[in-house]
C-alpha cells in the first residue's frame, strides 16, 4: 500500500533510494562524502530525509551520473561555488549551518532545537498512521 505524502513530508531512506534509483547503501556512502547531507536520525539509526536533503541528493546524483563528475570533483565544486549555486534558493537558510546549539531561539523554555525539528516529522507520522488506520478499517468492513 502506498501512502501519498505532502511535498514537505520527510522521507525514509528506502523512499529516497527508490525515487533516485540507487541503493540505500549508496545514500549512506554519499553521507560520508558530503558533510552537507545530514538526514534526521531517530533512535535505532533510522534516517528521515527532509525535502532539502532530497534536493541536494538529486543534485549530487545528477553531477555524478549525468555530468560524470567524480566524488572529489563534486566536493570541489561545492567548496568553490557553494551548494546554493547548484540547488538554488529552495534550500532552507538553516540547512547550511553546522551547529546552531549556541544560537538563541524563540523556542519555549525546556524545548531544544532538536525537539522543534521533530515536530513536523511527528505530525507526518501521525497523519500517515491515521491514513493507514482508515484504509485498514475500510478494507475490513
Amino acid at each position: 500500500m502506498t501512502v501519498n505524502k505532502s511535498k514537505a513530508a520527510f522521507r525514509t531512506i528506502a523512499e529516497v533510494a527508490e525515487k533516485l534509483g540507487v541503493g540505500t547503501h549508496v545514500l549512506r556512502f554519499w553521507e560520508t562524502k558530503f558533510s552537507q547531507l545530514k538526514p534526521l536520525k531517530m533512535s535505532g539509526g533510522r534516517r528521515y530525509y527532509r525535502p532539502d536533503d532530497i534536493k541536494l541528493l538529486e543534485c549530487i546524483q545528477n553531477l555524478l551520473h549525468n555530468e560524470r563528475y567524480t566524488i572529489e570533483g563534486v566536493q570541489k565544486l561545492f567548496r568553490e561555488k557553494g551548494i546554493k549555486e547548484f540547488v538554488g534558493d529552495v534550500i532552507q537558510d538553516d540547512f547550511f549551518s553546522c551547529d546552531r546549539r549556541d544560537e538563541p531561539t524563540d523556542l519555549p523554555a525546556g524545548e531544544s532545537q532538536s525537539d522543534s525539528n521533530l515536530k513536523p516529522l511527528i505530525a507526518d507520522v501521525i497523519n500517515e498512521l491515521e491514513t493507514i488506520k482508515n484504509n485498514l478499517k475500510n478494507n475490513l468492513q
